[in-house]
């Protein structure tokens, strides 16, 4: 598969913003910068953000062993999502293929970028129905969305159909992996030398617990991430973010044990959900959440609103009805869980 031929034609010939910091990039020390009309004053914010977050790429690098040309960073993993769609997708001409119920911002995206969405709902056990997803494709069929661990039912799609979709579907595949840190499934961002049209999208909002800062990241070739790096804005993440992640990503040891306790916490709960009258089936899950068949989901679901818990109503998407989502929490806000769902 030629790459080039995915890229819309203006993408191509686009001449990117070439930034201060962006032409500059020798050793910083003892340099007087004079060069970004900053305001010269010292307050830990006052220059502008590395463009290219070159300390963060290095420190993922080492921590999932892809070498930093296969990394490009964004403003939560939307805004890395929304530059797939602006390199590869032709508006008002392109579609995009998505596989519900699935993550939303896939079909907002389409819907801002005025792509066309195509949908396929995922089958028997919640997994893709690989030959009606490519006989759907088309021409203009240009990126394929596979959420795995999948929001919101949770479960990891089979890797023999991925594989399968990969190597058979004629655009971009982008695997979102959110997720994939509670999973015992490997990433398929350890497949990027085999498979030129795969993006792999992941987040530190979930197991590092960073939600709070918007910082999203994308695995591809070094090819795709040449033309996301062409298109996205020059200072796209900010300073206090690269600071805050910098800091988490060196706890590592802290991130993998609070997965750990997340886990254990995710059997406690599922183990007690099963005593629990109203809950006709439990789906397994390789997520940090618990999805739940119930007999009347709007009903639990103001009868925990009362309670003062808040979980999530998923029953208006296809083949969730009656179906709530519990996010695993602290030992302790579990056991309010669990006791409240016994008591009501």
């Amino acid at each position: 598969m030629n790459i080039q031929d995915l890229i819309r034609p203006t993408v191509k010939v686009l001449k990117p913003y070439s930034s201060a910091r962006d032409e500059y990039q020798g050793n910083s020390d003892d340099m007087v910068f004079l060069d970004a009309n900053e305001n010269p004053f010292e307050n830990g914010v006052n220059r502008y953000p590395d463009p290219q977050q070159r300390t963060i790429k290095s420190l993922l690098s080492e921590i999932k062993g892809i070498p930093q040309k296969n990394i490009l960073l964004g403003n939560g993993s939307d805004e890395v999502l929304d530059l797939i769609y602006r390199a590869f997708c032709e508006p008002n001409q392109d579609n995009i293929i998505t596989l519900p119920p699935t993550y939303g911002m896939y079909s907002v995206l389409a819907n801002i970028n005025a792509i066309s969405i195509k949908s396929v709902q995922l089958g028997a056990n919640f997994q893709p129905k690989v030959d009606e997803i490519l006989k759907i494709a088309d021409s203009n069929s240009k990126l394929l969305f596979l959420c795995s661990p999948n929001n919101p039912t949770g479960n990891s799609f089979e890797s023999r159909s991925i594989e399968r979709l990969i190597k058979e579907f004629k655009g971009i595949v982008v695997i979102d992996e959110a997720y994939i840190d509670f999973s015992n499934e490997e990433s398929w961002a350890s497949r990027l030398e085999d498979f030129p049209n795969l993006i792999v999208t992941q987040t530190l909002s979930k197991a590092y617990g960073m939600a709070g800062i918007r910082l999203g990241i994308c695995y591809a070739s070094k090819e795709i991430i040449s033309v996301l790096n062409r298109i996205k804005p020059p200072y796209n993440v900010n300073e206090l973010t690269q600071q805050k992640a910098i800091s988490q990503l060196e706890k590592s040891e802290l991130t993998k044990q609070q997965v750990s306790n997340i886990l254990e916490e995710r059997a406690v709960l599922v183990n007690n959900l099963e005593h629990v009258n109203y809950i006709s089936k439990i789906y397994p899950s390789d997520a940090n959440f618990v999805l739940v068949k119930v007999d009347d989901a709007t009903k639990r679901y103001n009868q925990l609103i009362e309670k003062g818990i808040v979980i999530r109503n998923r029953t208006t998407q296809p083949g969730c009805e009656n179906c709530l989502r519990f996010t695993i929490g602290t030992p302790e806000e579990n056991k309010i869980l669990i006791d409240t769902l016994n008591s009501i």
